[in-house]
């Protein structure tokens, strides 16, 4: 499998995050940062075409129904065959009649959010590449997803929310924001962080979607 290239795809058939063309950019530019060639499309036939040789497969706010019976064999192929995965935010709303992508391949299903506002992010595990740069708390502006149940028993948490920071929390005291595992067979990174534009202009935030993308490549940081 080549070590070369990643895909970013960011298909949706629900709601459409007008950040979008900006994660798009930012990978852009993190994939050259790492080395790696970037495609990204928005057509599942394409997708399954790309995916045999890739090292990693990126969905950058998907939602909906978004794959073919070819896109999804080919994802389980990659996975099985170690490829990684990072998911993004709106990937979590992703293909809820494929039940095996929620569970095995992002770690967990969304479940609604709160207004935009301000909160905190609390950086459980420093230990990682996409969050060894981070503070203890670090205040960030987004959604702050929910989910349909708590991921931690299966997956590394790597921060989690202070719901006493905003306003909606639905999870309690344990709230899982970012996260990584290989349920899947490969490497699998998430991110529930993603939801504006100006994210994708954070360097903190640009440094912890690199360091998911090391990690599922399994690259050295």
């Amino acid at each position: 499998m080549s070590a070369q290239r990643i895909i970013v795809f960011s298909r949706t058939t629900g709601f459409r995050h007008d950040s979008i063309p900006d994660g798009v950019a930012a990978f852009h530019d993190l994939g050259a940062q790492a080395g790696f060639a970037v495609t990204a499309t928005e057509d599942p036939d394409e997708l399954a075409q790309a995916l045999p040789g890739a090292r990693a497969v990126v969905f950058l706010s998907t939602s909906g129904e978004i794959l073919t019976d070819d896109s999804r064999a080919a994802l389980r192929a990659l996975l099985a065959d170690g490829g990684g995965f990072v998911g993004v935010h709106g990937a979590s709303t992703t293909e809820y009649d494929w039940p095996w992508f929620g569970s095995n391949v992002v770690g967990a299903v969304f479940d609604g959010h709160p207004a935009l506002q301000p909160g905190v992010v609390v950086v459980e595990d420093r230990d990682h590449p996409a969050t060894a740069h981070l503070p203890e708390r670090w205040e960030f502006t987004d959604e702050w997803y929910n989910f349909t149940s708590n991921p931690r028993p299966r997956v590394r948490v790597l921060a989690s929310a202070d719901e006493s920071s905003y306003e909606g929390g639905g999870m309690g005291a344990d709230h899982p924001l970012a996260w990584c595992h290989t349920l899947a067979g490969g490497r699998s990174f998430y991110t529930a962080l993603g939801h504006t534009s100006e994210s994708f202009d954070d360097p903190a935030f640009r440094a912890h979607l690199l360091g998911g993308l090391r990690w599922a490549t399994d690259q050295p940081a």
